[in-house]
């Protein structure tokens, strides 16, 4: 399976759990850890469809558009679980969960920058 197919699935899993994430926070837990994991699987979902098709088309650099969506999956899907079982259970995933989830978004989006910086098209 390719690397695309890989991040189109995954980001397409994100979406799903994150519209899960954001009933049972209205529904369900009414907590606003499990409502800010939903937003940001929702937020990010896209953004990995998008670059993807960036990358594929040459507006990304290809490796550096791989590393940084991926790091941008782990990192959401890192920090989501972290505050969803904050939400549900009051207990951590692990501690520093989130704070490690959410440098590793931030690392990905630096590394999504450079790689439009250094991408084949213009």
């Amino acid at each position: 399976m390719t690397a695309a197919k890989i991040h189109l699935f995954l980001a397409a899993l994100m979406g799903l759990s994150g519209v899960a994430l954001l009933a049972a926070a209205a529904h369900v837990t009414g907590t606003t850890n499990v409502q800010t994991a939903g937003q940001m699987l929702m937020f990010h979902a896209p953004l990995v469809f998008g670059a993807t098709a960036a990358r594929k088309a040459g507006f990304l650099a290809d490796l550096l558009a791989r590393i940084a969506l991926s790091l941008i999956i782990a990192g959401v899907a890192l920090f989501a679980a972290d505050l969803s079982r904050r939400g549900f259970s009051s207990e951590a995933l692990f501690p520093r969960a989130a704070p490690i989830g959410g440098f590793a978004m931030l690392g990905g989006w630096l590394l999504l920058a450079l790689s439009a910086l250094f991408a084949k098209r213009a």
